[in-house]
């Protein structure tokens, strides 16, 4: 968390020479806060531990969000300033599809190729859209 927030007005300058969208420094913040677990995941998914895999990728992403949200939201609260999420129209329909994908995925039992090809292709379209807006 620190090495974000030591990154962040150097990645905010050159995004702002790029030209993309706001957004994307999030996006980008995040990616290295969940780094070190996405890549423990990987590993453990290179040997065949599925469910080591699944537990660090679900469980990091889970406790970032789980954590940071509430505490955006308690600040928000204490020094009376509005709260925005910044979830527009075509950010609520991709996150109200990923979740209905993700229940049936993970509702099955049992997961295949094609069900995680549809949440990365759902993830590219998050991407696409939040560079292009």
């Amino acid at each position: 968390m620190a090495l974000a927030k030591s990154l962040s007005p150097a990645l905010e300058a050159g995004l702002d020479r790029l030209g993309v969208p706001e957004a994307v420094l999030g996006i980008v913040i995040a990616a290295v806060v969940l780094l070190p677990e996405c890549l423990a995941a990987l590993r453990a998914a290179q040997v065949n531990r599925l469910q080591t895999s699944l537990n660090l990728a679900l469980g990091s992403a889970l406790a970032a969000i789980g954590l940071t949200i509430p505490a955006v939201v308690t600040v928000s609260l204490f020094l009376d300033q509005p709260l925005e999420l910044g979830l527009g129209d075509k950010d609520q329909l991709l996150l109200a599809l990923t979740l209905l994908i993700g229940v049936i995925t993970l509702g099955t039992g049992r997961t295949t190729v094609l069900q995680g090809a549809v949440h990365l292709v759902i993830f590219a379209a998050f991407l696409f859209f939040a560079v292009v807006p």
